[in-house]
């Protein structure tokens, strides 16, 4: 199996095409058209990353979490725990979670 074919007058990548209903080489930059020598085989790897989940139970932990002066809208606490996780796009603010220090209740707060 061939991995790629350059087009041997320009030198750029060429493509697959159907040109009377057989497939051929063709190159965008030269508008020239090679002929099929062999089968030809078109994938994509694609690489996909397993995200982390992390599930806290009411008061695993969360001790060591630092505290900030926020009103939880559950039970009008004024003290929650609070962290910061990257949910979306790295070129978005992180997201801010926090979990209410009397009732345990969990909100968050887009950066």
């Amino acid at each position: 199996m061939r991995k790629m074919e350059f087009c041997p007058k320009c030198g750029n990548l060429l493509i697959v095409v159907k040109k009377r209903g057989k497939p051929m080489l063709y190159c965008r930059k030269c508008n020239k058209s090679y002929k099929l020598k062999g089968k030809v085989e078109i994938a994509e790897k694609v690489e996909r990353k397993e995200r982390e989940i992390i599930v806290m139970e009411k008061d695993e932990g969360l001790k060591e979490f630092p505290v900030t002066d926020v009103i939880c809208p559950k039970c009008g606490n004024g003290k929650a725990y609070w962290w910061m996780q990257q949910t979306r796009s790295a070129d978005e603010p992180p997201t801010i979670f926090y979990r209410c220090t009397k009732c345990g209740y969990s909100w968050r707060s887009y950066g």
